[in-house]
């Protein structure tokens, strides 16, 4: 018998999961990709990586996350920096903000979408010579013959 660990593969693909038998009251931090196939109720924050929230999965929680799959059931807010994915068999209830979003047909969705765009900086416009004024004409020249003032 060996007594290597031998890697699980998880349906995430390497993700960190939550198992269909676990349910989990509170706050979830994650600073890798998260599977949920089991409760979870409080909130859930994936910053920079991928939330998919498996077929069996029961989430009653705000979400943050950078990319989000919906398959199971969701009852909260949902915030992602790309795409948010809500496929045919899930159920979504609460409010959405992302920059792309997936709604496959048959899918339950209740709530509201708010696309937001990531907004690149303009570029500052070039900026313009200085205005500046003409040169002085030149006066005309004057003579004077004997005391008297000639103008050209």
């Amino acid at each position: 018998m060996s007594t290597i660990p031998t890697r699980i593969s998880e349906p995430g693909g390497g993700a960190a999961a939550v198992g269909k038998s676990v349910i989990v009251k509170g706050q979830i931090f994650s600073r890798e990709d998260l599977y949920v196939d089991g409760e979870v109720e409080g909130s859930i924050e994936v910053q920079e990586h991928r939330l998919t929230v498996g077929p069996n999965g029961k989430v009653h929680a705000n979400v943050i996350a950078r990319e989000i799959i919906v398959q199971g059931t969701v009852h909260g807010n949902m915030e992602a920096g790309d795409k948010i994915e809500i496929r045919k068999e899930a159920k979504l209830v609460g409010d959405i903000i992302t920059s792309r979003i997936v709604i496959e047909d048959g899918a339950y969705f209740k709530g509201s979408i708010d696309i937001a765009r990531q907004e690149t900086p303009k570029p500052a416009p070039a900026p313009r010579p200085a205005m500046t004024p003409p040169p002085p004409r030149p006066e005309p020249a004057r003579t004077s013959v004997a005391g008297v003032e000639h103008k050209p």
